[in-house]
């Protein structure tokens, strides 16, 4: 995986390209000029683009990026604490985001979802059974009669089974994957986003094996 991080802190920035390097093969620019030209010199499986950086902020390269129909996929790297830069981040096509200060191995399970995710989006259909598809970008799951939306977390935990399957998953995991380490939810609640998962694809596709997690079958 080719990561391209745009980050202009000398200190943060010889950080996080000295851990990701250990996993990824990653580029390091200290400004959108030279992100730019990174880009241009080859193509990239991500982008982590800080959003104050000098010359153009990661969210309007990002912007210009995506008006050329490159749909790599961008994690912003933010220390706002408004909810106006996030949606900015989104509207021109982030896929994640992260704030500061951020532990190194937040910033991986967050570039793991998003290969899941991005891979997933790339297909205009998944494959559940027989009778039942799913269409990751419409958030719905059909049996070629019906049609059943699913909620934003629900698609996220089902893309998560999807990628991972028969494999034991614990809801810690899924927990850290889905919902990062802000706003974490109840035991109750993801016990009612499975019980409801469950109800659109079938109890037979998500198997619980009590005290350890669940597994996709």
């Amino acid at each position: 995986m080719k990561i391209l991080l745009m980050e202009d802190d000398p200190v943060l920035g010889d950080i996080l390209t000295d851990y990701l390097q250990q996993y990824y093969t990653t580029r390091r620019a200290f400004d959108s000029a030279e992100a730019q030209e990174f880009i241009d010199e080859e193509s990239y499986d991500l982008f982590i683009f800080d959003i104050n950086v000098p010359g153009k902020s990661g969210i309007e390269l990002l912007k210009e990026i995506r008006s050329f129909n490159d749909t790599t996929p961008a994690i912003i790297i933010t220390a706002y604490e408004d909810t106006r830069h996030l949606k900015e981040s989104f509207d021109v096509g982030a896929h994640d985001y992260i704030r500061k200060p951020f532990e190194l191995e937040e910033l991986r399970l967050r570039i793991e979802k998003s290969k899941v995710l991005f891979r997933i989006e790339q297909d205009s259909l998944v494959k559940l059974s027989d009778t039942l598809t799913y269409y990751p970008q419409r958030h719905l799951v059909s049996d070629g009669v019906n049609e059943k939306t699913l909620r934003p977390k629900e698609c996220e935990i089902l893309e998560y089974f999807i990628a991972h399957p028969q494999r034991l998953i614990s809801p810690e995991e899924l927990i850290q994957n889905i919902w990062g380490f802000d706003a974490l939810p109840s035991d109750a609640t993801l016990r009612s986003y499975i019980r409801n998962l469950r109800e659109v694809i079938g109890a037979d596709k998500i198997i619980t094996q009590r005290g350890l997690g669940y597994r996709y079958e």
